[in-house]
C-alpha cells in the first residue's frame, strides 16, 4: 500500500527527528537519519491509513447521529 499522505521534506524531516529522539530517549539507541526516515515511511504507509480510516468512520458515525437528531425536530 503506497502512502497517500503528501508531506513536505521539512515535515518528513521533523517527524524523522521525533522518531530519532524517541529512540535516543526511550531506548538509548542512536539511529541514523536514514533509519528514522525508513521507520517514518513504514508508519505512514502501513499504520497511518488505519488511524485515518478510523477517524473517517468516527466522523461518519458522528455526522449520521447529528443528522438523525435533525429529523426529530420535524412537526
Amino acid at each position: 500500500m503506497k502512502s497517500k499522505f503528501q508531506l513536505t521534506k521539512e515535515q518528513k524531516d521533523d517527524m524523522a527527528g521525533l522518531i530519532k529522539g524517541y529512540f535516543e530517549k526511550e531506548r538509548g539507541e542512536d539511529i541514523s537519519h536514514l533509519a528514522s526516515l525508513l521507520i517514518f515511511d513504514f508508519i505512514t504507509e502501513e499504520i497511518a491509513p488505519l488511524f485515518y480510516n478510523k477517524g473517517v468512520e468516527d466522523a461518519h458515525a458522528f455526522m449520521t447521529s447529528k443528522l438523525d437528531d435533525l429529523f426529530e425536530i420535524q412537526k
